[in-house]
């Protein structure tokens, strides 16, 4: 009885269906270890990400304080006092160039312009190729 007992056991365990059990039960094992090594990985490449975005948030921080800093300085308003409301301080005189080299020339080329506004294109084309040569 003890040897028909043994011979069951055996049986079964050499059997197909225990080996077929045991590969899903593998399987089963082996898809959930590799879930949840994902599962860290993703969790490890979150944290690395946020990392880095510490740092460069840490960077900006810090360029914005300089900023403030500056901002806050007489340099900084005494530029933007002279850029952008063309001040100057007491006793300084303030030259402007013009940009125009002649007011006659401008006169001259607004002339030429109007004259050539009233030609066709067609006796534009004509005497750019055959007249001005």
């Amino acid at each position: 009885m003890v040897k028909d007992k043994e011979k069951n056991w055996k049986q079964i365990f050499y059997s197909r269906w225990f080996l077929v059990l045991l590969f899903v039960l593998f399987l089963v094992l082996l898809i959930s270890y590799l879930r949840a090594y994902y599962q860290e990985y993703l969790v490890r490449k979150e944290i690395s990400d946020l990392q880095a975005q510490i740092k460069s948030l840490e960077a900006k921080k810090i360029e914005t304080v300089q900023l403030l800093k500056y901002v806050q300085t007489s340099t900084f308003v005494e530029e933007k006092a002279r850029t952008e409301f063309n001040l100057a301080k007491p006793g300084e005189n303030v030259t402007i160039i013009d940009s125009n080299n002649n007011g006659e020339v401008n006169r001259q080329e607004k002339q030429t312009m109007v004259k050539w506004s009233r030609v066709s294109n067609l006796t534009k084309w004509f005497k750019f190729f055959f007249i001005n040569n």
